[in-house]
């Protein structure tokens, strides 16, 4: 399973000479199958340079959105497989007590946000609301859950052939101020229990989280005390806030680890970075 970060921002894209390293795209992640099945995780406006490199030849292409703020649908106007004739998409995301998910989606795909209407896509489109039981895609069977952000949202859990990968790229795992260490009280926990690699939510510093509680995000120590808890081999830091540039980002990774030794190799989620993952390793090539 390969897995690779088109989009590592939060909230807002922040492109920028100070942003490079790290990447100024918001949320946006491919998986790739043993066996071709092609998923995309979230619609950030990574998802515009991803499309261009998806070959023409992929009979399938899967879009798990988590949920529906703008920073994760932004770029999905502009991801080209949408505009190829008979192209097979599916796009899933979680359900709603309101509208279903065409009906959500169309209030962005639609004048005066977008000219572009959903139904005038030329790709074999299906909608899907996700299901809370495992689902499976090709090769790839799929977990979600529901987790701590405002509105619908869900996280991931993917595996194949023994090896999983967790997508939590929205979520508070602490209740206010207070972390408390019992996994029934944490959102989500089951999805990241004993994962091979977890890509979470690290979008605050300690110092910042107080003045954000409820906003639906990690600080970054509690990312790091959730992946010990729940025993992940390897995490990689995401939904980098748009006002910490490359400086700020290597200091929050530095301080988070000071002192400690940690129970997971850490990997900072830098845009490019490639993963490929299997039941007893997992190579990392970095952007160049």
């Amino acid at each position: 399973m390969k897995l690779t970060l088109w989009g590592t921002r939060g909230s807002l894209a922040a492109a920028g000479p100070e942003t490079v390293r790290y990447g100024g795209n918001t949320a946006c992640v491919a998986v790739e199958g043993h066996d071709g099945t092609f998923l995309v995780l979230d619609a950030g406006t990574g998802i515009r340079r991803l499309g261009a490199a998806v070959p023409a030849e992929i009979p399938r292409i899967d879009l798990l959105l988590t949920h529906l703020h703008m920073d994760h649908i932004q770029g999905l106007g502009f991801f080209d497989p949408l505009y190829r004739e008979g192209q097979e998409v599916h796009i899933w995301g979680p359900p709603s007590t309101t509208l279903d998910l065409r009906g959500r989606l169309s209030r962005y795909l639609s004048p005066p946000l977008f000219p572009v209407r959903l139904r005038d896509l030329p790709c074999q489109l299906t909608l899907h609301d996700v299901p809370l039981e495992p689902f499976t895609i090709g090769g790839l069977t799929v977990r979600a859950a529901l987790v701590c952000h405002p509105g619908p949202t869900v996280g991931y859990r993917i595996v194949e052939e023994g090896a999983s990968l967790c997508y939590l790229p929205d979520h508070e795992p602490a209740l206010g101020v207070r972390f408390i260490p019992a996994p029934d009280w944490i959102s989500g926990f089951d999805l990241v229990r004993e994962v091979d690699l977890l890509v979470h939510d690290t979008q605050y510093s300690p110092e910042e989280y107080p003045d954000h509680v409820g906003w639906g995000h990690s600080a970054i120590s509690h990312t790091f005390r959730l992946a010990s808890m729940a025993r992940v081999r390897r995490l990689v830091t995401f939904h980098h806030d748009p006002s910490h540039d490359d400086k700020m980002l290597d200091h929050l990774v530095v301080e988070a680890r000071r002192g400690r030794e940690l129970p997971f190799d850490l990997h900072p989620g830098m845009e490019g970075t490639t993963f490929i993952l299997s039941r007893d390793a997992c190579q990392v090539d970095l952007p160049r």
